[in-house]
This record gives C-alpha cells, structure tokens and sequence, in this order.
C-alpha cells in the first residue's frame, strides 16, 4: 500500500528531471574566440569561427565592427573590399553556417 502513494511523487519527481535536463542544455555555454576589432584580415581565422555555426549575437561579440547582414536584412549593394560587412547564411537553427563578404 505505501508503494502505491509513493508512486505518485516518484513519477513526479521524474516528469521534473525529465523537464530539467533539456533547459540545462538550452543554456548552453561555448567558449568563443577573443573578440577582433575592426574588419576581418585574417580569413583562415574567420572561416575557423564560422565553422563553429556561431549565433547572430555570438557573431558580433567577436566581430564588434563588422556588420553583419542576415537574411531578409535590407541592405544597399555597394561593392566593398575591406571585408567590413558579411551576409550571413542561416540554417534551421538560426546559426550562421556560411555565407559571403560584399
């Protein structure tokens, strides 16, 4: 009989682990590379940082002074070579998994 009453707050219990382990990996803490002012000159380290599929957010803690464009952004298209302003390519997850220096 006492089994019977426990059993309620055992699965209790377990619905709120079950429930828990998930968020915790929700806030999930990645060590990023220093941040790099102003624009990118050293591209084999920037492809290393993409590779890493960093959120917007994480992009521009590393990259203060590049802009960053995503889709759906609107931009102007004026050609620039010093590597100040990336659009981004996005995958499911919204994490930037590529895209190009314009």
């Amino acid at each position: 009989m006492k089994l019977t009453a426990r059993f309620p707050m055992l699965v209790l219990i377990w619905l709120l682990f079950a429930l828990a382990v998930p968020a915790c990996s929700m806030t999930e803490v990645r060590e990023l590379p220093e941040p790099r002012s102003g624009v990118v000159t050293d591209l084999a380290a920037f492809e290393e940082f993409i590779a890493l599929a960093p959120t917007p957010e994480e992009f521009r803690q590393v990259y203060p002074d590049v802009v960053l464009i995503l889709p759906g952004d609107i931009a102007t298209r004026e050609f620039r070579t010093d590597n100040s302003r990336f659009f981004a390519d996005l995958d499911a997850q919204e994490r930037i998994i590529g895209g190009s220096f314009q």
